[in-house]
């Protein structure tokens, strides 16, 4: 399957003499849902911003869609959508006109453009918005507004920086969805983010940067086989009236109600269940306590509070 990009031996650094990429390879395939994840300051923007031409590398070969970035940069630029971290809307547009004149920088005829508008501001529930402008708009659709502009062209690669950073959860999923969505359709998507349960629920491989160079780049089912532990917390049907003591396994009470069990990679959880049962303690529901990807991320990047 062709790459819809791949980066070999990318370097990067400023004027400054900051250092910010150091040797970085890796590679998406077309259509993959992929996760770029790091720390403040490890090199996922100065990365995004390389590939989308808005910062310079230092060294390095680029290729999107097959096409090299430095030799053929307005190929390249048509394959890619930029959804950025920051709004950087036109004031003075509607937020109608800032989709029709998007759709014109990339060649797109004035009426098909009109037709591409209506079609994205519908999707992204902004339709009735198309005539005001993008400064009187609530956060979350902002938000929106930049996936719809970025999608205006039909890229083959979406790049999204931080796309939920400040919306409420509800309209989060919505955009999870739709995002699946449009990869199932067969768009390949980038994905940068903070929020790792938006990573792990999306992301179908991930790479982990930190201070400039790439620590991981697996299939995130794999990535998530590293993890020597994990802790679960299981809610009781009937509330724990004495320490389950003697126990083979680490329980923690935090209420009678609700139990925390840290369990190795190798323990079967049906061998929880059974021991609660035969201690007459039934299980309602259950949950991971942290978000796995969050747990191995911060044992990666050395960010975990016991490093």
């Amino acid at each position: 399957m062709k790459n819809a990009l791949a980066i070999k031996h990318l370097y990067k650094t400023y004027s400054n003499g900051v250092h910010a990429l150091h040797d970085i390879n890796f590679s998406v395939e077309t259509g993959d849902f992929f996760g770029l994840l790091g720390p403040n300051g490890a090199g996922k923007s100065t990365t995004i911003g390389i590939i989308t031409s808005l910062v310079s590398k230092t060294s390095g070969d680029i290729k999107i869609m097959g096409y090299d970035l430095q030799k053929q940069p307005r190929k390249t630029k048509r394959c890619i959508g930029l959804v950025p971290q920051e709004f950087n809307f036109n004031i003075f547009e509607t937020t109608n006109q800032i989709l029709i004149n998007q759709a014109g920088y990339y060649g797109i005829p004035y009426k098909l453009a009109e037709k591409k508008a209506r079609y994205y501001l519908e999707r992204m529930d902004l339709w009735e918005q198309r005539d005001r402008a993008p400064r009187v708009l609530s956060g979350g659709m902002k938000r929106r507004l930049m996936i719809a502009r970025a999608l205006i062209h039909e890229p083959q690669l979406l790049i999204l920086d931080e796309p939920t950073a400040g919306v409420d959860v509800e309209l989060r999923h919505t955009l999870w969805d739709f995002l699946e969505e449009i990869n199932h359709n067969g768009t390949t998507i980038i994905l940068t983010t903070h929020y790792l349960e938006e990573a792990e629920s999306l992301c179908k491989n991930i790479a982990i940067i930190n201070r400039g160079k790439i620590i991981e780049h697996l299939p995130k089912a794999k990535l998530l086989n590293q993890l020597k532990q994990e802790t679960f917390v299981l809610y009781l049907k009937n509330p724990l009236h004495s320490p389950l003591l003697g126990s083979p396994f680490q329980f923690e009470t935090t209420d009678p109600h609700t139990l925390d069990v840290t369990i190795k990679n190798e323990t079967n959880l049906n061998e929880i269940f059974q021991y609660l049962s035969e201690h007459q303690i039934l299980v309602s529901s259950m949950k991971n306590k942290k978000n796995r990807l969050e747990e191995l991320f911060l044992n990666l990047t050395g960010t975990n509070d016991g490093n």
